[in-house]
């Protein structure tokens, strides 16, 4: 073993590294299988860590005037969502994806329409013009970009659904839909009814 002793900037920036490493398992693994970090690796450790810190829990009144048919507050900044109960007696936060780009998000009021469990995944005309190689439509099942649930919102192709990425959450990666873990979107799912209002911020 060496006795050279770690400075305090070295100690520091080991730790940040190990934290950035733990808290994103997929992506230290692929730097460490390759030659040398890509630039797009470096952004995403230096996002999902300021992401740790801005992940805090929110009080709904500023959000909403009621919390009839329960609420849900996507934070796009933070890449979280809320969820509170119509009698206020449930709050839930949990980690989601955000779309990847400004121009593929939306934000504003809109409300639960539909609940499918196993959702079909069908790409929008945009995506199929941005990647004509992707498949027309997928079936429920491992591959399925929407996971085991989805909720439709009122606006055309928006979702809050699951993922079988679990790579995607806490980042900006997805077409604009808002995507959470299989166990997170079954239990948002089971607490959510068609009529909760949602407000994306």
């Amino acid at each position: 073993m060496s006795d050279k002793k770690f400075t305090l900037s070295s100690r520091r920036a080991f730790l940040a590294g190990s934290a950035a490493m733990l808290a994103t398992p997929a992506l230290a693994q692929s730097s460490v299988n390759s030659e040398a970090t890509t630039e797009t690796e470096r952004d995403l450790t230096e996002t999902v860590r300021r992401n740790t810190s801005s992940f805090r829990t929110l009080d709904w009144q500023p959000y909403f005037s009621d919390t009839k048919n329960g609420a849900i507050l996507v934070d796009i900044d933070s890449r979280a969502v809320h969820y509170w109960s119509e009698d206020q007696s449930i709050y839930k936060l949990y980690p989601s994806s955000v779309p990847l780009t400004e121009e593929l998000t939306r934000r504003g009021r809109t409300s639960v329409i539909q609940k499918v469990v196993g959702p079909t995944w069908r790409p929008t005309p945009s995506m199929l013009e941005r990647n004509p190689e992707w498949p027309a439509v997928i079936g429920p099942g491992p591959d399925n970009p929407l996971g085991t649930h989805a909720l439709y919102l009122s606006w055309t192709y928006y979702r809050i659904h699951g993922t079988h990425d679990t790579r995607k959450i806490g980042r900006r990666s997805s077409n604009g839909c808002i995507g959470l873990y299989n166990e997170h979107i079954a239990e948002l799912f089971g607490m959510a009814n068609v009529g909760t209002q949602v407000l994306l911020i």
